[in-house]
C-alpha cells in the first residue's frame, strides 16, 4: 500500500492511499456492499432522466462538500488481522510517498499524524448523529413509490465516518509501530516547482494554492492513478471555495471597520464644530 501526501495549499494536504493488492483483501460483508453500492450508483449514472437521474445529481453534489479530509481517510483500508499480520511481518510494505520539497523529510510523519488524528473527535459526533437519526427517518421508507433517501444518505454517512475513523487508526498503528517507510518522490517534486522552487512560503501571511484544476491530468499521470484525479479536483475545489470565503469575510471585516472609523470621525468633528460654535457665542 502506498499513502501519498500531496499538498494542496500552503496549509492544507491531501492524504490518499493506493492499495496494491486491494482484490486479496476487499471480502467482507461491509466490502462488498460498498462495490454494490458504487456499481448501482455508476449504473445511475448513465441514465439521461427519471428519479435515479436526479437522485445521483443532487448525490454528487452532496458528496463534494463532503470534506476532502474525510475522503483521504477513508481510501486507507480497515485494519483487519490479516492485514496486521501482512503488514507486521513486512509482506506488505507501506510506503509514505511526498514531495520532499514542499514536505521536508523531517515533517513527513509529523503531518500523516496530524490528518490521521485531527478529525476523530469529529467523525465519532458525526457518526453518532447518524446513528440517532436512522430511526426517526426509517419510517418514510412506508411512503409508496419513494425512495427513502434520507435514511440511506444517514446510512452512507454513517459508513464514511466509520471508515474515516478506522483509516485514521489504521495509519496511527502503522506510526506506532514503525511500519511506513518513507518515501520522497523526485517526481512529484516537478508538479510543485515553480520558477526553481516551491512556493511553500506565504509573505503576505495568507495561505497560498499549491495547485490548480489544470495540473489534475499531470498528477494522475506522473502517480499512473486515475483515480486520484477526482481526489484533487475536489480538494482543489474545496480549498479555493473556503480561502475564497475567507478573503470575502476579511474585505467585509475591514469595510466595517473602515466604516465605524469613519462614524468615528464624523462624530469627533461634529463635537468639535460644536465646542467652536459655543466659543463664538461666549
Amino acid at each position: 500500500m502506498r499513502l501519498f501526501l500531496l499538498p494542496v495549499s500552503t496549509r492544507r494536504t491531501l492524504l490518499y492511499a493506493n492499495r496494491l493488492n486491494a482484490a486479496a483483501h476487499d471480502g467482507s460483508f461491509i466490502d462488498r456492499g460498498a462495490a454494490f453500492a458504487a456499481r448501482k450508483w455508476a449504473q445511475w449514472e448513465k441514465m439521461e432522466r427519471g428519479w435515479q437521474r436526479k437522485v445521483v445529481d443532487y448525490g454528487n453534489q452532496a458528496f463534494r462538500r463532503i470534506p476532502f479530509e474525510e475522503w483521504g481517510l477513508k481510501s486507507v483500508p480497515p485494519l483487519s488481522g490479516r492485514r496486521r499480520e501482512e503488514e507486521l511481518s513486512g509482506r506488505e510494505r507501506v510506503e509514505l510517498v511526498f514531495p520532499p520539497a514542499a514536505i521536508p523529510e523531517h515533517k513527513a510523519e509529523g503531518i500523516v499524524r496530524k490528518l490521521a488524528t485531527e478529525r476523530q473527535a469529529l467523525h465519532r459526533q458525526r457518526l453518532l448523529w447518524c446513528f440517532v437519526g436512522m430511526p426517526i427517518t426509517a419510517p418514510l421508507g412506508l411512503v409508496p413509490l419513494v425512495p427513502n433517501l434520507p435514511f440511506f444518505y444517514l446510512v452512507y454517512r454513517a459508513w464514511s465516518h466509520w471508515r474515516a475513523i478506522n483509516g485514521g487508526k489504521h495509519i496511527q498503528w502503522l506510526l506506532q509501530n514503525r511500519l511506513l517507510q518513507l518515501s520522497p518522490s523526485r517526481e512529484l517534486d516537478q508538479l510543485y516547482i515553480r520558477d526553481g522552487q516551491v512556493p511553500t512560503e506565504e509573505p503576505s501571511g495568507k495561505e497560498q494554492m499549491l495547485i490548480t484544476q489544470k495540473q489534475i491530468q499531470d498528477f494522475s499521470e506522473t502517480l499512473d492513478l486515475p483515480a486520484v484525479e477526482i481526489e484533487l479536483e475536489r480538494a482543489i475545489w474545496q480549498v479555493e471555495r473556503a480561502l475564497g470565503k475567507e478573503e470575502q469575510e476579511q474585505q467585509q471585516q475591514q469595510e466595517q471597520q473602515q466604516k465605524q472609523q469613519k462614524q468615528q470621525q464624523q462624530l469627533t468633528e461634529k463635537s468639535s464644530t460644536r465646542s467652536d460654535n459655543k466659543g463664538k457665542v461666549l
